[in-house]
């Protein structure tokens, strides 16, 4: 599959077709023959692509602090420590934090003013440890709920077990 083949209009599927759309496509652009960089970039363009949301990528654990990986959108913070901002809780509790107005968030870290909703999920090793974290932004209040945290979520645990390095387990993210 090359990206021309996920240029489609999402601008009229339910959030439910979008995530449908997103798994068989995601299936076709997997490659483990290449490095993390290039799976996490197919990964935050097919997400930014399919949801249209105002910021999507991925922040690597790496010296005790979240480093900007592969995302789409508008410029963003390098690095996070450790109990920052809303994707620094997510890796300091291991737990999905979904946040429907950044600005009430305590701590919050602004990179962008445009970005007022949000949703970061942990993305963990085999071995249970915190690999990094998937961060999605939105220009809208309210923007994400529950059905973004199960599907989100759910790709992440179903192959928590089977998965053979980090690699392999971001790739398989959103399968």
């Amino acid at each position: 599959m090359n990206a021309d083949s996920i240029k489609i209009n999402t601008t009229e599927l339910t959030k439910e077709e979008k995530y449908r759309l997103l798994h068989t496509q995601w299936a076709g652009l997997i490659d483990p023959m290449v490095d993390s960089i290039a799976n996490l970039s197919n990964a935050s363009a097919l997400l930014h692509s399919i949801f249209q949301w105002w910021w999507v990528g991925f922040y690597r654990v790496n010296n005790k602090k979240l480093i900007l990986g592969p995302f789409q959108g508008p410029p963003a913070c390098t690095s996070i420590e450790l109990g920052k901002g809303v994707c620094g809780s997510a890796w300091a509790t291991a737990t999905t934090l979904l946040v429907p107005n950044v600005e009430l968030f305590p701590g919050h870290i602004a990179c962008s003013a445009e970005s007022k909703s949000e949703i970061v999920v942990p993305i963990h090793t085999k071995s249970g440890e915190i690999w990094g974290v998937l961060d999605v932004d939105s220009e809208h209040l309210n923007h994400f709920d529950g059905l973004d945290q199960r599907e989100l979520e759910k790709r992440s645990e179903e192959h928590t077990s089977e998965l053979q390095s980090p690699m392999y387990l971001v790739c398989r993210l959103l399968l």
